[in-house]
């Protein structure tokens, strides 16, 4: 097949390869965010060009200079991995098999674009990934295939991400399209009564509330993990947690406050147990050992965050 790949990053980057690896279908054209000033190319852009793949960089996919440029190339398949910008319905619907795009949950559950985040913060066991048919709706097309993996009690956005969902997305891209290819890709009507939708986790989803269950702000400093991070203040300033663990058990202190500070981390108050936080990000935005951050502005026992 001639196919028109969509995406950017270092998923981007991997779907191509492996589609390229493969080798049983043509890149015609590679589709990535234009590359900024000062900053170096984005990865997907790198192994295009690497590649000797035709590679095409709009600031805007709605842009008719885009769509006229996709056209041009006559894929057969449109294969979209990672994308961020809005891709316009003249694209999707003009390869001759269609358009398949991956989102990390199993649809139709935690559409929107921190489907990741959400489902650890809920304190959810499951997750998954999706490869759907995408239409004019958000993350609301038909399903081709899904793949499920287990949330851990200890399962961080990273690890979720990196160790399960995008090698997994990868293998999944590749058996999409081989399905695709043979005629028997599925298109499976989402179940609409079981939708649930999210918007950004961004900073400010990630703020901790101290009065919430300790289980509850470990989710979120899980969810939160490498980015953006689960934070609070300190003395007016806003700091932000990383590597944390959780502890069961009563607490004689109320939660927020500094129970005490090691080399292990700072272990913080939180109703129902004990939150250690292993790294912490201060106002120089560099994440550091708890200790290291301790040290810094001599924090001990007694002092209390959310202050």
């Amino acid at each position: 097949m001639r196919i028109a790949l969509i995406g950017q990053a270092a998923f981007g980057k991997a779907v191509l390869e492996a589609i390229l690896e493969a080798g049983m279908d043509k890149v015609v054209g590679v589709f990535a965010p234009p590359d900024r000033e000062g900053r170096p190319p984005d990865p997907i852009s790198e192994a295009a060009t690497a590649a000797g793949t035709p590679l095409f960089q709009f600031k805007r996919l709605r842009d008719q200079e885009a769509i006229d440029q996709f056209s041009a190339i006559e894929p057969e398949l449109c294969v979209m991995a990672f994308v961020t910008d809005i891709v316009p319905m003249e694209m999707i619907n003009s390869p001759s098999k269609g358009t398949i795009q991956y989102h990390p949950s199993l649809l139709p559950l935690h559409r929107g674009p921190s489907s990741i985040n959400w489902p650890i913060v809920a304190g959810e066991t499951e997750t998954g990934l999706t490869i759907f048919w995408p239409d004019d709706g958000l993350d609301t097309g038909p399903v081709l295939l899904q793949k499920t993996t287990a949330i851990s009690p200890d399962d961080t956005l990273g690890t979720v991400y990196f160790q399960r969902l995008f090698p997994m997305g990868v293998e999944a891209m590749i058996e999409a399209i081989d399905m695709v290819r043979d005629g028997t890709a599925p298109r499976v009507v989402q179940d609409e009564s079981k939708a649930t939708y999210e918007g950004w986790f961004r900073s400010k989803e990630a703020a901790i509330d101290w009065s919430k269950p300790g289980r509850e702000i470990y989710n979120l400093v899980r969810g939160s993990d490498p980015q953006p991070g689960a934070n609070s203040t300190l003395n007016g300033d806003k700091v932000s947690f990383y590597n944390a663990s959780f502890e069961e058990g009563e607490q004689a202190t109320s939660a927020g406050e500094v129970v005490s500070v090691s080399d292990d981390g700072i272990d913080v108050a939180v109703t129902g147990g004990t939150l250690r936080i292993g790294r912490v990000r201060g106002t120089d935005r560099k994440k550091v050992a708890a200790s290291e951050f301790a040290s810094a502005v001599q924090l001990s026992a007694g002092d209390r965050f959310g202050s």
